[in-house]
């Protein structure tokens, strides 16, 4: 993990612990790399509480993988609200999407990411478009989404400091 990553993954731990809220994954394409960046912190046991990488788990609905696809927004909205049901998390962060080198069609091209983070009433997405090999593309992907919480997590938990006079 590269130095800002684990910067990242700090600032994430601290608004989770000083909040206690909790966080899960649900990750395909990148394979636990997020909920790995996640654990990178001594302490994460007390607001990680899993990850999921198999949709059927997350009730995503079937109709709507027939319709556009595994790799899609929607999918990727609904991959976040089943990770919070399934393992009762007040947050959780999704990936799915090509990472190459196949996968990719016409119309969804290798290197093609959706990125989402949330709760279950909130959700946020990304979408990683570029296509620079396999690892880099996970890479990236995995840094996209853990700044995407971060910000997050700013804007709707972080401990706001106390004014005075």
């Amino acid at each position: 993990m590269d130095f800002e990553s684990k910067i990242i993954s700090r600032e994430v731990s601290e608004i989770l612990w000083e909040t206690e809220k909790t966080v899960s994954t649900a990750e395909s394409c990148t394979g636990g790399r997020i909920a790995e960046a996640i654990i990178a912190v001594p302490g994460a046991s007390k607001y990680f509480k899993g990850g999921i990488m198999k949709q059927n788990l997350l009730g995503v609905d079937a109709q709507l993988l027939i319709e556009k696809t595994a790799v899609c927004e929607e999918v990727a909205i609904q991959m976040v609200k089943g990770a919070c049901k399934a393992l009762n998390t007040d947050y959780a962060i999704s990936a799915t999407g090509f990472a190459g080198p196949s996968g990719g069609t016409k119309d969804i091209p290798v290197g093609t990411i959706w990125l989402a983070c949330g709760k279950p009433d909130k959700v946020v997405t990304v979408k990683v478009e570029e296509d620079h090999g396999r690892d880099i593309n996970l890479a990236i992907a995995t840094n996209k989404a853990m700044e995407m919480f971060l910000a997050f997590l700013k804007e709707e938990d972080a401990p706001r400091p106390v004014r005075e006079g």
